[in-house]
């Protein structure tokens, strides 16, 4: 849970303007792209911060790369992961605009 970013979706439905609750993306999230930015909230709030003990703990979760359909994570991967997925947000929200 995100409670900052859940607050900012309420706020804007609450002033009518549901468009705005998700205006950095082009596209929904994918549901292997919901997974894991789950576990990295969960792994991040836990006191977790290198890359090596994140892949580590994404490993031990069974989480699929989004873009690779692998579960063997390593700091690399990670990155890869994350840079591919920021490259295709930012593709979509060129692609569509705002809040989409």
């Amino acid at each position: 849970m995100d409670a900052f970013r859940d607050r900012l979706s309420q706020r804007a439905h609450d002033t009518g303007r549901p468009a705005l609750a998700h205006q950095c993306r082009g596209r929904d999230l994918t549901e292997a792209e919901k997974a894991l930015a789950s576990a990295l909230m969960d792994i991040y709030g836990s006191g977790t911060h290198s890359f090596d003990a994140v892949a580590e703990a994404l490993t031990e979760r069974g989480i699929v790369a989004p873009l690779s359909g692998t579960s063997d994570w390593t700091a690399e991967k990670l990155d890869a992961e994350l840079a591919g997925i920021n490259a295709a947000l930012d593709a979509a929200y060129a692609e569509h605009g705002y809040g989409a």
